[in-house]
């Protein structure tokens, strides 16, 4: 039975980087469903390397600080593909490289690439692919993060730049409903264990300590991730609009644990 009803939808998917990433374990919970994904990745190399793990899929180049190769991308995938059912951004990035600091030191020029990458992308790839994307059931997915309310200091700059991601998802389901029925919404993880996340100074501690404040005492999963985002891209979502939909176990209910407290 096709719950989902993807059964030979197109959908692309940015940011695939190794069978860890939410993007590829999404695509493959889309392919399982019966669904056609169309690949997009940042960079050439990127692309040889996911080649060989996405078989006869076809896997586009398209780095999205650029808006001409956003229009490129749109272009092909329209000419190649046709319409798409749905978009799924995950793409983020922040330049760690000269090490942690204060968030009130935070570089400018790092702070507006995150902006850029991890934020405005997904308002410019949503305004590309409009007039390309099914207009009756169309569905456009980013990801996003369990919470922006959490100072985390290892976490940076990030969690305001998720703010801006999170924020645009009513501005752009509001601009799309003149037009069209096309959702926009957010999958919200805690901790996962992924490629990004390793360049994270002090993750792997912030991480163990998320897992202990889970209601069930074990992580979130990439898989489980994955399997909200396909939900949120097919049309059994249909009623879900502007949403986050946070996927952290009970983390955010449980942050008086005994056991936490007690230090067990």
């Amino acid at each position: 039975m096709d719950f989902l009803n993807l059964n030979n939808k197109k959908i692309l998917v940015l940011g695939t980087a190794n069978r860890k990433s939410v993007a590829f374990q999404t695509a493959h919970v889309l392919e399982q469903a019966g669904a056609q994904v169309i690949y997009s990745v940042r960079s050439p190399q990127r692309a040889e390397q996911v080649r060989k793990l996405v078989g006869e899929a076809p896997v586009y180049i398209c780095d999205v600080e650029h808006q001409a190769e956003i229009d490129a991308l749109r272009d092909q995938v329209t000419e190649e593909q046709g319409e798409i059912h749905g978009l799924l951004h995950s793409i983020a990035f922040a330049d760690y490289s000269a090490g942690w600091s204060p968030f009130h030191e935070t570089p400018r020029k790092a702070f507006l690439q995150a902006i850029d990458i991890s934020c405005y992308s997904f308002i410019a790839l949503a305004n590309a692919f409009k007039e390309c994307i099914n207009a009756e059931t169309g569905s456009m997915v980013t990801v996003s993060i369990s919470t922006t309310r959490m100072a985390a200091e290892n976490y940076g700059y990030m969690a305001p730049v998720k703010a801006a991601l999170d924020s645009s998802l009513c501005f752009l389901a509001k601009s799309f409903s003149s037009f069209s029925k096309v959702r926009f919404n957010a999958v919200c993880p805690g901790l996962l264990k992924t490629s990004a996340s390793a360049g994270i100074p002090g993750y792997v501690d912030s991480y163990l300590f998320a897992e202990k404040a889970t209601l069930r005492k074990a992580a979130v999963q990439t898989s489980e991730v994955a399997n909200a985002a396909a939900f949120l891209l097919s049309p059994r979502s249909s009623g879900i609009n502007a949403q986050r939909v946070v996927i952290d176990a009970g983390m955010e209910t449980n942050y008086f644990d005994n056991e936490i407290i007690s230090g067990k």
